[in-house]
């Protein structure tokens, strides 16, 4: 499982981290170039990275479209997992203030040392990484073959084994690299560990307004973007008589691992009246990369 080695600083101060993306800051900008795909940067060479494999309760999120605005899911989780993505890497996160937005005010320290393995960036130009926090006795640029010793040593790892995001995969993560990680993901979720005791993904719920997905229930990240999306553009009705027909035309093509086939996401979903549940697990599914 090789990945480029990339040494620098997470940032915060400025920023909105949570518990699946935060700013990063290399010594040698020039190494985003060893990636697939373009990397957006800033005028120091910092981008915003993604982790790999993982999907975090959204903190801040706005659907493209219509006029809900900025929403989020439940607090409890959502803030707990960006918490303690912040402490993995090495920051204080009791001394972290937010603003509007989640955008950080102030914090102590507000940047840490570390570095990330990577090979790609996503269509937004975020690159996809393993995080992890202090520094590396290899080359910075160096080619990395990760094995489960230092994959457990990385944050994405870690937050998916306290339960605290969903596993989250693509065709592009290394199958070694995910099946280490589902097997984590199912120790947390047989031990009741973080969101998986409140957690209705599978076992379904009632859509009655737009708060049921913002303070009520928690669900798989992927399902509430949509679900936003969809209500954004829904003229401030949540009537889910055409949410499959939405989920059909955004086209999220997914492969199920236990039957072996790729198929569309609003062939998971079931839908009955205002009642909602995804009928494969999420560490059963890959997602296709757009």
């Amino acid at each position: 499982m090789p990945l480029t080695l990339i040494k620098g600083t997470f940032s915060i101060q400025g920023a909105a981290p949570d518990g699946d993306s935060i700013r990063f800051i290399p010594d040698d900008p020039s190494l985003w170039k060893k990636l697939e795909n373009r990397v957006c940067t800033n005028r120091l060479g910092g981008a915003q990275l993604r982790l790999d494999a993982i999907d975090a309760l959204e903190t801040h999120y706005q659907p493209r479209n219509g006029g809900l605005g900025t929403q989020r899911q439940p607090e409890k989780f959502g803030d707990k997992a960006a918490s303690r993505l912040l402490d993995l890497l090495g920051f204080d996160s009791t001394t972290v203030k937010r603003g509007r937005r989640e955008i950080v005010t102030d914090a102590d320290p507000d940047t840490v040392p570390g570095y990330i393995l990577s090979r790609f960036a996503d269509i937004h130009g975020r690159a996809i990484a393993f995080a992890f926090r202090g520094n590396c006795d290899r080359e910075d640029g160096d080619t990395i073959f990760v094995s489960q010793e230092l994959l457990q040593q990385s944050a994405n790892y870690q937050l998916v084994a306290e339960g605290l995001v969903y596993p989250t995969f693509y065709s592009k993560l290394y199958l070694e690299l995910r099946q280490a990680l589902t097997a984590a993901s199912g120790e947390a979720r047989s031990s009741n560990s973080g969101l998986w005791t409140e957690d209705v993904t599978n076992t379904g719920f009632n859509l009655d307004s737009l708060k049921t997905i913002t303070e009520d229930v928690v669900i798989l990240p992927k399902l509430f973007r949509r679900l936003l999306g969809y209500l954004a553009i829904n003229d401030r009705s949540v009537d889910l008589a055409g949410f499959a027909d939405f989920l059909e035309a955004s086209n999220d093509r997914v492969l199920v691992l236990s039957e072996g086939k790729i198929t569309g996401l609003d062939n998971l979903v079931e839908i009955d009246d205002q009642n909602l549940k995804l009928t494969k697990k999420p560490e059963d599914l890959v997602f296709m990369e757009e």
